[in-house]
């Protein structure tokens, strides 16, 4: 495959994930600095993963690969849900999102259910507007405190279903994209483009 696709993130973390997981299978290139932050303020992971696609695409003139993830939570009715990554404010830490969640958690009275679930939707866009879409659940866990030092965002507390009862942080990256929810939207996205999506 061929295909040249620029990467829409902005988070350094997410662009090397999505880069080992494209790996051989297309020509990523690096989102051009300069370019403006895209707003996210779509309320669903599609709606913000192809805004900001279709803005670096429209500013490149190449088909760009942007994705979105949620964490959504049960004992905390679907929250932080779409505003993961801002879920302690907009200027959030990593640790300040995993903390509050924890402590929402911690909140709730008498025992409450851990499950959650990661949901990434991973969108590729082209210059003329055409697109494909697919999305990488991933059933889990929320621990009761942080364990690892791998990954990054929710990882620490987030323990895969599929998993051997490791957090992610404690996963080697093998380990963790062959269970996790952008792994497997990553990998349904390759799948799609061999079949000629495009």
């Amino acid at each position: 495959m061929t295909l040249r696709l620029v990467c829409a993130s902005a988070n350094p973390d997410k662009v090397r994930e999505i880069a080992a997981l494209l790996d051989g299978e297309v020509h990523l290139e690096a989102r051009p600095p300069g370019l403006a932050d895209v707003v996210e303020d779509a309320d669903t992971l599609e709606g913000n993963a192809r805004l900001k696609a279709a803005a670096v695409s429209a500013a490149t003139g190449l088909p760009a690969v942007a994705d979105d993830t949620g964490l959504f939570v049960d004992a905390l009715d679907g929250a932080p849900g779409v505003h993961a990554s801002r879920y302690a404010g907009d200027h959030a830490t990593y640790a300040d999102n995993r903390t509050k969640l924890l402590h929402a958690m911690r909140a709730r009275r008498g025992a409450v259910a851990r499950t959650a679930r990661f949901v990434t939707v991973a969108i590729v866009v082209w210059p003329d507007g055409h697109e494909v879409v697919v999305r990488g659940v991933c059933e889990g866990t929320i621990s009761t405190a942080g364990v690892g030092a791998r990954g990054f965002g929710y990882d620490p507390i987030f323990v895969p279903a599929a998993g051997d009862g490791r957090t992610f942080a404690e996963m080697s990256e093998a380990d963790k994209h062959a269970v996790s929810h952008r792994g497997r939207a990553f990998a349904a996205l390759v799948e799609a483009l061999r079949a000629g999506s495009r």
